[in-house]
């Protein structure tokens, strides 16, 4: 496949709205739908990974612990679309959608993606160790398993609410970021800095759609990491809808 030449011209954002949130989650649908078994495989991984983190903070008695990590996981949730959007593609040119032509997005990666993802996984690393802070002062030494958070004590509520309220706005900030730089940048349409005032200004001008959007990445892929069974259907689904909604708020057409 060739690969394209950077864009002189980035495209104009147009504003966006709830019911483009319900076409492109219909279009995520029918692109999962369309090519199951990959989809399934390339969340896959991630999933095996999210399940010994689990297990690693359970081991640790840090069950807390695992809704922040849960929580991160939208910081560096938007790199692992690149794969997604190669397998879209395919789909759209009706060919054979498979692991190796997601593995070859990364391939082919233009640099401003790979620091984009550097970017990303730096503030998961801030974010987790400013839980484990958090933790450390609310929560204390205490040995919590699981079966704790069936019925949490006053501590672990607490340490929900607070650093649910610092993930939110470190989570939302990425988002802007990312959100459609990510894209921009898988099809060399804008170079790194380009892209991030792209997306930025893309999410700002259809600021409660984006919320909206937002809102409902974060709800079903944490949602989907604590009842584990559901990611490997609910983030390809999240994350052909994303791919749909950079389309139609970018006015981009398929390659």
């Amino acid at each position: 496949m060739n690969v394209p030449l950077p864009s002189s011209s980035p495209p104009s954002p147009c504003k966006f709205t709830l019911a483009s949130l319900g076409r492109a989650l219909a279009t995520g649908w029918r692109t999962f739908a369309a090519h199951p078994r990959p989809s399934m495989a390339w969340a896959l991984p991630f999933a095996i990974v999210a399940l010994l983190l689990w297990l690693i903070l359970g081991q640790a008695a840090v069950a807390p612990m695992a809704l922040a990590v849960s929580g991160g996981f939208m910081l560096i949730g938007p790199l692992l679309l690149v794969g997604y959007f190669e397998l879209a593609d395919c789909n759209a040119r009706g060919e054979t959608a498979g692991l190796a032509q997601a593995l070859a997005a990364y391939r082919r990666a233009p640099a401003g993606l790979w620091a984009m993802g550097a970017i990303c996984a730096f503030f998961y690393l801030i974010w987790i160790t400013d839980a484990a802070t958090l933790y450390g002062f609310i929560v204390g030494g205490e040995a919590r398993g699981f079966a704790t958070l069936l019925a949490p004590a006053t501590e672990v509520r607490r340490f929900v609410l607070w650093s649910s309220l610092m993930g939110a706005a470190l989570a939302f900030m990425i988002y802007a970021v990312t959100a459609f730089a990510v894209p921009l940048l898988h099809y060399r349409r804008a170079t790194l800095i380009p892209a991030v005032a792209l997306s930025v200004r893309t999410v700002f001008g259809s600021f409660p759609a984006a919320l909206a959007w937002g809102l409902l990445l974060a709800g079903g892929g944490i949602a989907s990491i604590i009842v584990l069974p559901l990611f490997p259907v609910v983030f390809p689904v999240l994350a052909y809808a994303s791919h749909a909604l950079y389309r139609e708020a970018l006015q981009e057409r398929q390659p």
